[in-house]
């Protein structure tokens, strides 16, 4: 695949390209998926979601790998883009739980300094982004989608 040949024909740039965000978007979703399942992310239905969500990311992925068409792609599309929305929600539980753990160790403590704590606190609050991250790298292999509408995205 390294010179632009694909079983003894030339595949486009752009194919290159999409195979290439697909492999990063399933190496990273592998990576997180075994992360959440090492760190135990399974503990209340809320922790559940991402992993979920990874599960159907990735049969998705495969339909879209192994028979592309409009229709697998706008899936593929739907959940990417809870990918990100799920990302951001995380992101606001784990704000939302340090702070709540910073008030119970100090009640008095409020303002910047309750931000900057929560911020710091022991649940880290920018590891949802990740999920973020692989939504818009899934999204991105769908860009320029040879059975989506025509190769437009």
């Amino acid at each position: 695949m390294g010179d632009g040949r694909l079983a003894g024909r030339e595949v486009p740039f752009p194919a290159r390209l999409r195979r290439l965000l697909f492999l990063a978007f399933w190496f990273g979703g592998l990576a997180l998926g075994a992360e959440l399942l090492l760190i135990g992310h399974y503990e209340d239905p809320w922790q559940w979601v991402p992993l979920v969500l990874l599960a159907f990311g990735f049969l998705s992925g495969l339909g879209i790998w192994w028979r592309p068409g409009a229709v697998a792609t706008r899936v593929f599309r739907g959940l990417m883009a809870v990918w990100v929305l799920s990302g951001v929600v995380g992101m606001a539980l784990h704000l939302k739980g340090n702070a709540e753990f910073e008030r119970e160790m100090v009640p008095s403590l409020g303002g910047i300094e309750l931000i900057w704590e929560s911020l710091r606190g022991a649940t880290p609050v920018l590891a949802p982004g990740a999920m973020v991250q692989l939504g818009l790298l899934g999204w991105a292999t769908t860009i320029l989608h040879p059975r989506h509408k025509g190769g437009r995205a």
